[in-house]
């Protein structure tokens, strides 16, 4: 399959640059892979992540989610021309996690001129489903 990225040869030193100083960082969000159609990254499970009864919250597996389909929709547009904003998330929480490493890997379900639709699974470090997420982004003129 052809990659589906508007500029060929991204680098994951590039993704990671643009989560400097933010949230990304701070949650410990790492990518980790770059596919033809995918991109991969890891989250700590720690105090960072931790909801009060020391499980991975909900809300940082959306972080996750929303990071790399956000990402790889940048990826697939033109920049200087257009922009991808996050318009709507769900997220299903399969199983409880209490430490060590999720990994998300997102791709795509839609690619269209207005909106892209992404397919998110987050998988413990074993591969056993945590979280399966959807997130729709909408394409704006810059």
């Amino acid at each position: 399959m052809p990659a589906i990225w508007f500029k060929p040869g991204f680098t994951i030193e590039e993704l990671q640059h643009m989560g400097k100083n933010n949230l990304i960082e701070h949650l410990g969000i790492q990518i980790t892979q770059i596919g033809d159609d995918f991109i991969t990254a890891t989250m700590p499970v720690d105090q960072r992540t931790h909801q009060p009864m020391g499980l991975l919250h909900g809300g940082a597996s959306c972080v996750l989610a929303e990071t790399i389909g956000s990402l790889a929709s940048y990826m697939v547009i033109d920049p200087a021309l257009y922009k991808s904003v996050g318009l709507e998330i769900n997220a299903n929480h399969v199983r409880g996690i209490q430490s060590g490493w999720v990994i998300g890997t997102t791709s795509p379900v839609h690619l269209g001129k207005t909106t892209h639709i992404w397919d998110i699974r987050i998988r413990d470090e074993k591969g056993s489903l945590i979280c399966i997420s959807r997130l729709t982004v909408a394409v704006i003129k810059a």
